[in-house]
Parts: C-alpha cells; sequence; structure tokens
C-alpha cells in the first residue's frame, strides 16, 4: 500500500521526540496559570508537520548527494529502496511545507488573536526559518548539515525554539528557567542527531558529509554523547526537577550500550527519543 511507504519515511517514532519542547513549554505554562489547549494543540501539529517535512527533506537529500546509496545498520526507507521517486517526494514535501503554514498561522491567530501585531510577526518569521531549516539540513547545494552545523539547527529549533515558543505563545512572557529548560531539552534532542552521526560516520566521510561527529572521531562523538545527556539532567536537577532522574538508569544504560558496540547504534535512537521524551513529561511533576 503507498501511504504505508510513504508513513515508514515520515519516520513516526521521531515524533516524540520533537514534541518533548512543547510539551515541557506548554505544560510549565499551566503551572503558570495560563494555559489554552487549541494553543498547545496547534503548537504540537505544527512541530509534527515540521519533523516530518525535515525527515522527508533529509532523506530527499541524501539520496540526491548518493550519500544513502549503500547503508548498513538502518532502515532504508522509500527513495533508497526505490519505493519511491525523487517526484513523489517532492510532491509530499510541498505537501507538508503547505501544512506547516496552515498550522503555524492559525496557532499564531490564536495566540495573538492577530497576524499582524510585533508579536505576531516575529513568529511568522521564526516560522519561516524553521521551514528553511527543516528543508536545508541535507537538501540543497548549502545544506548545513553537511558542513557540521546540524546539531546547532536541532539545538535551536527543536530545543530553544520548540520549549521558549511553547511557553511563550501561552503566556508571552519569559523567565530565566523557560530558557535554561530549553536548553535541557535541546541537549538530547542534539544527542539523538550525535548518535545517528556516530552510526553512519564512516559512510558520511566517504560521500564529504562533515557532521560534528565526523569532526570529533569515534571516541570524541561518544564523549560529547555523554556530556549532552549528563548536562540536561544537571539542568534539571538545578532547577529542582528531581523526578528527571528516573531516567537516569535508563541513560546510563543506553551511554554504555553507545561506549561499547560500533553497530547497531540504530536500535539505541528510539530508547534516547522516548526517554527525552519522559524527561520532559517528569519536569512537570
Amino acid at each position: 500500500m503507498r501511504l504505508g511507504i510513504y508513513i515508514r519515511s515520515f519516520r513516526l517514532r521521531t515524533l516524540p521526540l520533537s514534541m518533548s519542547g512543547i510539551v515541557l513549554g506548554g505544560g510549565l505554562a499551566g503551572y503558570a496559570g495560563v494555559f489554552s489547549w487549541p494553543v498547545f494543540v496547534l503548537a504540537l501539529c505544527t512541530t509534527v508537520s515540521l519533523q516530518i517535512l525535515s525527515n522527508l527533506s533529509n532523506e530527499l537529500g541524501d539520496a540526491l548527494k548518493g550519500t544513502d546509496a549503500d547503508q548498513h545498520g538502518r532502515e532504508a526507507y522509500g527513495l533508497q529502496s526505490g519505493q519511491i521517486t525523487v517526484a513523489e517526494m517532492r510532491r509530499i514535501i510541498g505537501l507538508f511545507v503547505a501544512l506547516c503554514i496552515l498550522f503555524g498561522t492559525a496557532l499564531i491567530w490564536t495566540a495573538f488573536g492577530s497576524l499582524f501585531t510585533i508579536q505576531s510577526i516575529v513568529f511568522l518569521v521564526l516560522g519561516l526559518l524553521a521551514i528553511i531549516g527543516a528543508m536545508t539540513y541535507t537538501l540543497g547545494r548549502h545544506s548545513y548539515g553537511y558542513m557540521g552545523l546540524g546539531d546547532l539547527g536541532v539545538f535551536l529549533f527543536f530545543g530553544l525554539l520548540s520549549t521558549i515558543g511553547g511557553y511563550y505563545l501561552q503566556a508571552q512572557d519569559v523567565t530565566a528557567e523557560i530558557v535554561w529548560m530549553g536548553v535541557a531539552i535541546g541537549m538530547p534532542s542534539v544527542g539523538v542527531l550525535n548518535l545517528n552521526n556516530i552510526r553512519d560516520m564512516r559512510n558520511d566521510r566517504l560521500h564529504g558529509k562533515r557532521t560534528f561527529a565526523s569532526l570529533l572521531g569515534q571516541t570524541g562523538g561518544r564523549a560529547y554523547h555523554t556530556i549532552l545527556l549528563v548536562a540536561c539532567l544537571l539542568l534539571m536537577v538545578v532547577y529542582g526537577h528531581y523526578w528527571t532522574l528516573l531516567v537516569l538508569p535508563v541513560w546510563a544504560w543506553h551511554l554504555w550500550y553507545v561506549w561499547t558496540h560500533e553497530e547497531q547504534l540504530d536500535r539505541q535512537m528510539p530508547v534516547l527519543m522516548l526517554s527525552t521524551f519522559c524527561v520532559a513529561l517528569l519536569a512537570l511533576l
């Protein structure tokens, strides 16, 4: 069934990760007494659309550059398996660009009551940058994922912007804690990309894809991975979110696996993505 092929390329397992910042920011807004369900739901729809757009654009970009031509230890999606053509992928990418615009515009209108206030215009610009960032990680001549800047992009969009934006759209205010919570949840989000890049390091180097992990090397990439997760929990504890320490055994096992295995790192992707989502939920207890 064609729909099933497209859904595989959506990479649904990544969605809890992309929702973590929105859940954290929205939940903290709830504690401040300014929670709005319509704003929260539209923020989730916008973020999910952006994540799927990023996944599809990443698949197309790597396919056009030949990076995914022969990779082991990972699932072959639609383009790599030959079940989706480049033309079909471009059309579905166009659909998700439209969905991002639709949900994002509705979100800003619902949050601020107008598209023409200074706040609305700022968020419209941020939304446009998010769409461009989602598409140009590997797609295009100057894809930033091939220049070692992918980690920064993930940190900005799925850490800071989603958490701070998720809070501000509700409260129309921001605090130091919200900023640091965005930093905290952004770190394991970057960790997922870093794990992906450690797994693909040899192949990426062969195809000229300069990721931050490939610049650091196998040992450096793993050390960086450890720092990201430890720093996340330390920040959570500093701000009194002690329940997040419940993920410590899971992350300890995860780090042991990453340090002791060269192959099959793909198995750890859902572990880190789901546990990051759990961190966002536990921070609200």
